[in-house]
């Protein structure tokens, strides 16, 4: 791995680990084992990489939530299947983390792919969902982008209370519990 990916990498783990805030730029140079010069060198400063951090992130987290979301099974078994998808619920979600750092968004720059990528997400789920109510497997009274909204919401609320019992079960509960009132198969 070159010296600008693992400063890249290693700022993706410091983030989602620490924030921006408690991510230095001395932490990211001996996580990656490189120099300042280094860093400097690819990057002119802490902002710019972590935008690039959290650009590969959002993209990754991108990729696997569109293969879920358009792989096979009914609208609603798609957006099961992304709900019960392995996370590292203890962590956190990597972007989400970020929306409680004071200074991500307060830095417009830092804050765009945050806001994109919750922006994509909740459209690719309204996108499954409206496919549902096509289908006749949701009620035609059922709005796309509210229920989409409603599950991010369960999805992040459902990050904090697994963090606040240090327990992955109120996790698993909130997406099983929503998962049941959208009527998805296969609830357990």
């Amino acid at each position: 791995m070159s010296t600008r990916e693992r400063l890249i990498e290693s700022t993706r783990t410091l983030l989602w680990e620490r924030g921006y805030v408690g991510t230095s730029p001395k932490n990211i140079q001996e996580l990656a084992a490189a120099g300042q010069g280094s860093m400097y060198h690819h990057f002119s400063g802490k902002e710019e990489l972590a935008r690039t951090a959290i650009d590969r992130t959002a993209e990754g987290m991108r990729a696997g939530a569109d293969a879920l979301l358009s792989g096979p099974g009914s609208p609603l078994e798609r957006v099961a299947a992304y709900l019960r998808n392995e996370r590292d619920v203890m962590k956190g979600c990597p972007i989400g983390r970020l929306t409680q750092d004071p200074d991500v968004m307060a830095a417009p720059v830092l804050r765009e792919p945050v806001e994109e990528m919750f922006g994509w997400i909740r459209g690719r789920l309204a996108e499954v969902l409206a496919e549902g109510v096509e289908a006749g497997e949701l009620s035609p009274a059922v709005d796309p982008r509210t229920t989409a909204s409603a599950v991010i919401a369960t999805l992040q609320g459902g990050y904090v209370l697994a963090r606040a019992a240090d327990s992955t079960q109120p996790f698993e509960q909130a997406i099983e519990g929503l998962l049941a009132l959208l009527g998805a198969p296969g609830v357990r």
